[in-house]
This record gives structure tokens, sequence and C-alpha cells, in this order.
């Protein structure tokens, strides 16, 4: 459409209807304005609170970001379905319905952040600090352009948050956390008991016999649901994938000698680089009484001691030429090691300057790097061979072929998966090997159907991977002649943890009415008694977490039992240690700090349903379904 009215603009009669359709647009905005003129073309209004409103948009933003931010996390792409099976977004609206009944309580109560103070507040934050560690616009613009951000988007952003912050510190800033509350913390941190304890091996469960057909079919009938067969697909897959076509041994010497000729200057050669400490001053005259001084026979250190400046405070780090601000990077690159500069004037006064250390440049040999230069060559012939091979596969099948003939004609042969299921296993079970991007490929094989023309999948060394759904052969109950071997197999198993589970009871039993440890190991077959000192809730490496919650969950004499590889384990706790509470403690008031956040917290959160109550929410449940694609399915 808008190619035509292009068209059509380049013709006088086209340049006149032009003008008056924008005449009559002009005219519709000023008669109705530019809102009522828009209303009708779709609702954009998620949820209402009170007088607040969440558009749609700004829940897509969120939506997006929140996508990206578990992507990166999990280092894989998550889909909407898997955010929405998870209750991301019934989470995230809730988290934008209580920031706007808070962002009106705070205006309600008049408060109130000035723009200076924001301003400040920003140029001392260590995020967006350079090298020298002051404030760095440049900084603060990169990060702000990453998050689509305008300066004054930003300070508005940081002003909502502030006041939030404010309102929250009056709320729960002065809580206290109970002492009882952390000696029990206490306690389920820092408790330690030991124990001893003895393995049941399997063979102690003795000879199991195979079941009868009738144990069989009625084990079988209880646990039918265990043994569907899964849906299973016949795919047809063609993967090009420049990995699989490079060659780094065709490379020839003299190839790879002028590549790293091209950029030995830039990837293979480390700058002069330097250790500089500075000492800033306010003013020129400070700075020049403390140069004198030095040349007098104090020192840099003294100075900086004077000054009550640390190392931490005095270091520049180790930095290349470049990288320091103004007149101090020439300096520091021209100064002898363990003198100090002249004083240098900069924007907030005067520094003194001292380089400590110089690593000269270097420059990796050849022969370090060929074989990987022969790699990234080969590698880079081998995208132009994969480019290749794709457009003749996608010409055959634009032409029609199914993805086998095409593969043939591109001199390539298609793979026939003849089974696979949704986890990339066969019908025996084992994993199928060389899918090439494993996750990817099964979610859109599993999502596609028999005879669909699919998506081509990228591959993460910028390959291509084909693929067609063959056949489909549902998922269903299957029955006790298909997998008798397995259910056989699975009676034999619960049989055998059965058989465990009533010997490891018994011995419990014993141990509890004061039988030593030993004696039962010994009457079980020479069973090895085993101790653990130091057995702790979070875990400890020689016990199952099963086993570990068990011990914990009686008491100090008691005695227990819990599965465990190989068989059954048993156990007596011999002793129970809980270091006293000390309150001057770095853990503890780590714990303090940490339980009065969560004690704030949750006072915040019940304050904000309140203000939600008061305010009145109302959402609109088909856009929420619209922006996180759940009328898609």
């Amino acid at each position: 459409m808008l190619h035509n009215l292009r068209a059509a603009s380049n013709t006088w009669t086209g340049k006149i209807l032009s003008a008056l359709l924008m005449g009559l647009i002009v005219l519709a905005f000023s008669i109705f304005g530019i809102a009522d003129f828009f209303r009708g073309f779709g609702a954009t209004k998620l949820a209402s609170v009170g007088d607040a409103e969440i558009s749609s948009e700004s829940f897509r933003q969120a939506w997006q970001t929140q996508l990206q931010r578990l992507s990166a996390q999990t280092k894989r792409n998550i889909t909407n379905d898997e955010a929405r099976r998870a209750g991301l977004d019934t989470q995230l609206l809730n988290q934008l319905v209580n920031d706007a009944v808070i962002d009106q309580r705070a205006h309600g109560l008049g408060l109130a952040m000035s723009d200076a103070a924001i301003t400040s507040a920003t140029q001392q934050d260590r995020a967006f600090a350079g090298i020298g560690g002051t404030f760095d616009k440049n900084r603060f613009a990169d990060v702000l352009r990453q998050n689509n951000l305008s300066e004054r988007g930003y300070i508005e952003e940081q002003r909502r948050i502030g006041l939030r912050q404010q309102l929250a510190e009056a709320l729960g800033g002065e809580i206290k956390t109970p002492r009882a509350m952390l000696e029990v913390f206490n306690r389920t941190r820092n408790e330690r008991r030991s124990l001893d304890y003895v393995v049941l091996p399997v063979a102690s469960a003795g000879d199991i016999p195979a079941p009868s057909e009738e144990e069989l079919t009625k084990y079988f009938s209880l646990r039918a649901e265990n043994f569907r067969s899964p849906e299973y697909r016949k795919l047809v897959v063609l993967a090009v994938r420049p990995e699989a076509l490079a060659n780094p041994d065709a490379m020839s010497d003299a190839d790879a000698m002028k590549r790293y000729d091209d950029t030995k200057a830039a990837r293979y050669t480390s700058p002069e680089k330097r250790s500089v400490q500075q000492i800033s001053f306010p003013t020129e005259a400070e700075a020049a009484e403390a140069s004198a001084k030095i040349k007098a026979g104090s020192s840099f250190d003294a100075i900086a001691l004077e000054r009550k400046l640390t190392e931490k405070d005095i270091s520049l780090g180790t930095v290349e030429k470049g990288k320091l601000i103004g007149d101090i990077d020439k300096v520091a690159f021209e100064l002898p090691v363990g003198t100090v500069s002249e004083p240098v004037k900069n924007l907030f006064g005067s520094v003194l300057v001292r380089v400590t250390a110089i690593m000269p440049a270097s420059v990796k040999p050849f022969a370090d790097v060929a074989q990987d230069i022969k790699r990234e060559l080969s590698l880079l012939e081998a995208r132009k061979q994969a480019q290749i091979l794709h457009d003749k596969v996608e010409d055959a099948r634009t032409g029609g072929k199914p993805l086998a003939e095409a593969a043939k004609a591109a001199g390539l042969e298609a793979r026939m998966i003849e089974a696979i299921d949704a986890s990339g296993r066969d019908k025996l079970g084992a994993p199928v090997a060389d899918l090439g991007d494993p996750q990817a490929l099964l979610r859109a094989a599993f999502a596609s159907d028999i005879g669909v023309d699919n998506d081509t999948i990228q591959t993460r060394d910028k390959g291509t991977l084909w693929f067609e759904v063959a056949a489909i052969e549902p998922a269903r109950p299957q029955t006790l002649e298909e997998v008798k071997p397995r259910v056989a197999q699975a009676w034999r198993d619960d049989e055998t943890a059965r058989r465990l589970a009533a010997k490891a009871s018994d011995m419990v039993k014993k141990l509890d009415a004061g039988t030593p440890m030993a004696e039962i190991a010994k009457s079980e077959g020479d069973l090895e008694v085993r101790h653990v000192g130091d057995a702790q809730r979070k875990g400890q490496a020689d016990l199952p977490p099963g086993v570990v919650a068990s011990v914990f969950n009686v008491g100090v004499g008691g005695a227990g039992s819990g599965a465990a590889p190989g068989g059954r384990l048993v156990f007596k706790v011999l002793d129970s240690v809980v270091p006293p509470l000390d309150m001057d403690a770095a853990e503890t008031k780590s714990l303090d700090q940490e339980l009065r956040s969560a004690i704030g917290n949750d006072i915040f959160a019940q304050y904000a349903a309140q203000l939600q109550g008061e305010a009145g929410v109302k959402i609109n449940a088909a856009i929420l379904r619209q922006v996180t694609g759940a009328e898609a399915n």
C-alpha cells in the first residue's frame, strides 16, 4: 500500500489527491483530537489502579525485559508459554499494580525528590564511574541507551524508586528482629550433628523371585500411566554447519601469515601498561605545597598517609595509554618508574601522579597462534560454502521439492530419524545424537505438523538446520505385553526397596531400644559402621539430601533411615552442637539485616495490598493474554 501511495505521488494527479487526503486528516485531528481519532482502533489499557492506568505497551516492555533477563540467566531461549506456566505474567502485573498504588500514595502524601538530589546521587553511583573513579558521562549515556532511557526518563524513574523507598523506610525502617527469631535461624543454619550409620546393600533384600503373572498384572494396572508410550515423530533433518565443513589443515601458512600481519596490532599485540597512582588536591596551591615537600625529602606515600588516603584511594589501576583522563594520561606515560610528577591540573583541582610499575608491550609470535588463525580462516571459508549450500537447498525447496530431494539437489544427504520423543530419545530410551541444536529442533518439530513448510533454524555456528515432520505416532497407553520387561524390572526395584525399608525399620527399632550400632551391623553381615561429625541442614557430602532431612527430624539419640545410592542408609544421631548466638559476629549481623529486610518487605507488601483494595484494581484479562502470547494458543 505504501509503495502504491509513493508511486501515485510522483504524478500531478497523485500529488493533488495526496494533498486533499492530508488536509482531511489534519481537519479530523483539529475537530476530534488525536486521541479521539485513534480511539476504537484497539484498547491499550491493560489495568486501571485508582486514577492510574497500566498500558499494554508498558507491560509488554517489562515482559520482554523479564524474558530477556531470564534467557540470559538460563543461557537458553525462554518462551512466552514457559514464562506463563511459571506465573511470571501475574507476578509482573502484580508488581506493576503495586508500583502504581505506591506511586499514588506517595503523591498524595506530598513526598518529593528534587532533580538536584537525584543528579547528585547519580554522579556518586559507582555504576557510572569511569577509570579514574569519578562520574563518566559517556558511561552513563551508554547505560541509558542500553535500557532505552532518556536522561529525563531516568530521573523520573529514579524519583519514583526513591519515593517508594521513602515509604518503605517509614513503614519498616526501624524494625528490630526479635532475638527469638535470630535464635531459631541460628539453630537452623548452624546446628551440627554427629552420627553413626551403615548402608544396607541391595543384596540385603535377599533373593527376589520373578513376579507371577497375577502380581505383574495387578502391579501394571495400578501404574499403567507410568508406562505410556510418549508421542514419537519421524523427522527428516538436514544440517549445514560451518564447523562441520571447516578444514583448518587445508589453509596455507602464507594465508595464515597474511592474516597474522593484518591483525597483529589489534589482536596479538599487548600495548604497554602502567600501574598508576594519584593524589588529588582541591587547589593548585595545595598540590604545589605537596610537590615541594616531596622534593625536599618527603615521599608520595607519606603525603597519602598525611591525607588519610589508603592504597585503594590512590590507585588508578594498571592501564594502557589513552585510558586515563586528560593530561594525566600523557604525564603517566612519560614518567619513569617511581618518580612523582609535577602538579597536573584536572577538572576538580590538581593531582600528583606516580608510576609504580611498567609492563612493556609484547607481541605473540606467529608460531603460537598459527593453528588458531588457520581454524578461523577455515571457518570463514566454511561459512561461505555453507551459504552456497543454503541457497541451493532453499532454491530446491522453493521449487516444491521435499527436503530429502532438495538436499540431493545440493549434493547433500538428509538424515532420517525414525522416531524421537520431545526429550530427544528414541524408542529404546537412548538419546538421539548429533541433533545440531537439540532444544531448538525439538521445540520446533513438536510444534509443527506433517506437510508443514517449516522455518529454518540457525545453529550457534551460523549454520542452518532444516527439518520436516514425516510421521507422527501419538502418545498412547501400552499393553502389558509391550512393556513386560520394564514392568518386571520396576516391580523388582519396588520390591527390593520395600524389603530394604522393612529391614531398616527393624534396625531402627533395635537402635531406639538401645542395641549398639556395631552389634546390629555385625548381625547384618559385618556392615561397615561409618561416622559423620559435622552434618548440617544445608547438606553433607557423605549423605544424600533425603537422609540429611531425616537426621534433623529426630532428636539426639534417635535413629532413622533413608534411601541411598546402592541400598538404604540407617543412622543414629549421637550429638548436636549449636554455637551460641553472637550478636557481634559478622554472620549474625548479616542474618539480622536479612531478616529485617524480609520483615520490612512483608509489611510493605501488606500495605500495598491494602492500598490496592482502597484504590480498586481492574484488569483487562483479554489484553493480558494478547500481550503474553496466550491468545495465540
